[in-house]
Formats: structure tokens, sequence, C-alpha cells
């Protein structure tokens, strides 16, 4: 699976962890791991000029998908065949816009994109919130995807940590025996 940024958004990014969201996302909604994907972090003239042109709404946004046209279909949904190796498309995150949405929501701005990251990925598989049952049910998705990544890196952090520790302690213990 190659996942590919580019943060030209003016704005620190730890674009690994954009990295390990998005494809623990499409992972866990069994995409195919030969597939690619371009995100992008831009600044909210670039994004109000691609919301306007795209969308026909006015000002930036802080998340807007664009599938690949081949797979712009319901095929793209995990439940549906599985697609085979393809870009499957492109998102734009607008970092200046999640910071404001962060603070609003009482959270940090890695937390927004990381959430926009898997909304992004969840709209390029299909998946949309124009009605009440999608939105229940994509929200609901992207909570429990956001859950379990957390969950997977803080186990995965416990158990370095662990590592390191016994890493210390049979480091002494070996220099205590010589």
């Amino acid at each position: 699976m190659s996942i590919e940024v580019c943060n030209e958004s003016g704005i620190a990014l730890d674009e690994s962890l954009i990295v390990s969201v998005a494809r623990y996302a499409l992972d866990a909604m069994g995409v195919s791991p030969a597939v690619e994907l371009a995100i992008t972090a831009v600044t909210t003239e670039v994004m109000t000029e691609l919301h306007e042109r795209w969308m026909d709404e006015p000002g930036p946004t802080d998340v807007m998908s664009f599938p690949m046209d081949e797979l712009a279909d319901d095929t793209r949904r995990p439940d549906a065949p599985d697609i085979g190796p393809a870009l499957l498309g492109d998102i734009v995150l607008c970092p200046a816009f999640a910071r404001d949405q962060a603070r609003k929501a009482g959270h940090g701005l890695a937390d927004e994109l990381h959430l926009l990251t898997v909304h992004g990925v969840l709209h390029l598989l299909g998946y949309d919130h124009a009605e009440p049952e999608q939105e229940r049910e994509m929200f609901g998705l992207q909570n429990k995807l956001l859950t379990d990544w957390r969950t997977s890196r803080a186990q995965t952090a416990a158990r370095e940590a662990q590592r390191r520790h016994d890493s210390r302690v049979l480091g002494t213990v070996g220099l205590e025996d010589d």
C-alpha cells in the first residue's frame, strides 16, 4: 500500500501519523494492499478554490476526497468484490480550517487531522453522510476506526516501552555478572 503525503499548508504536520491512520483504516476496511493514496495538506485559500470549484459551496472546508473515476461506483465498498490494485484517489486536508474545528471540539490539531483522514478514506470507499442513516453508519465507522487505531498505537507503545525496560534491566544484570 502506497500512501503519499504532500504538505503544502505551511503548518507543521506529523505526516507519519497521517499515513498510519490512513493505512490502518484501509487495512481495517479490507482494501487491497496494492492501492495507492495521495493525501495533500493545503492552505485555506487553496481549499476555498477547490470547495467552490468542485462542490459549488462558498469558503473553505476541512477535507475533500477525490476518488478516481474508474473506481467511482459502489464496488469500492468493502463488502463488494475486491477492487484490485489501483489508484484509490486523493484526500485534501486543510490544517488551518481543521485547527479552528479542533479548538471548538476541545482537542488538538493532530486528533482532528486523524479524524479527517479517516473521514476522507471512507468517502473514497463510497461512504457518505447526506442522509441521517448514512451519517450514522459513516460516523459510527469513523469513530470505531479511530478508537481502534488509537488503541493499537497505545498497545504498540506499551510493548515497546516494556522492551526498552527489559533491555535496560537485562543490560544491567549482564554487567553485574561480569
